[in-house]
């Protein structure tokens, strides 16, 4: 035995994921957010039209003005974050955190829609509310929606014709390079 094999490491065999542990932490997870959904399914949607309608007091052209704010911004934002991020980095990780990013920054539309789409009791008091003290919310809300959804598609095109054109501008002057390059000197051929 040489003198290098015999002060080699000992190969540690507890080096290898431990998938009992790591099913136990999902499962954890997973019931972790099924209560947190399930809470929250029963406040959320009041909580968010007390907020809106408090903001509103009841005026339909402040409820279309902010409807079309909330859904503007709280759209737009989430969707230039994803194309963004994934534009940037196109790992899994990275993937994860712009998706996670855009949940986050699309909060205030999705407890709009909680309430609007939401067949709880807590959902149908929030529709209650916002009939009352936010009229003309939620379909500001969707036309800003809506809007934001048509910029971000606009601005992906531009970003995607901008990259073609540049790749097209490369290999043309890629080409050109080539053709107007010298030949290369005769090699002596071999006796």
């Amino acid at each position: 035995m040489s003198e290098i094999e015999s002060h080699s490491a000992p190969v540690d065999v507890d080096d290898r994921p431990n998938w009992g542990r790591r099913l136990l932490w999902a499962g954890g997870l997973f019931v972790v957010v099924v209560l947190a959904t399930l809470i929250a399914s029963a406040t959320v949607p009041r909580w968010w039209a007390q907020r809106v309608g408090d903001q509103v007091d009841g005026s339909i052209t402040q409820g279309t003005t902010l409807g079309l704010v909330y859904g503007f911004v709280f759209t737009f934002l989430p969707i230039m974050t994803l194309i963004l991020l994934l534009r940037w980095r196109t790992t899994w990780k990275t993937g994860v955190a712009a998706l996670l990013l855009g949940l986050l920054l699309a909060l205030p539309n999705l407890m709009t829609l909680s309430i609007v789409l939401g067949q709880g009791n807590a959902a149908h008091a929030g529709d209650r509310i916002l009939d009352v003290e936010a009229p003309a919310f939620r379909g500001g809300s969707l036309a800003g929606a809506l809007v934001a959804v048509l910029l971000s598609a606009f601005i992906a095109y531009l970003m995607w014709s901008r990259d073609r054109a540049r790749s097209k501008e490369r290999r043309v002057r890629d080409e050109l390079r080539d053709a107007t390059a010298p030949p290369p000197p005769n090699e002596p051929a071999d006796p």
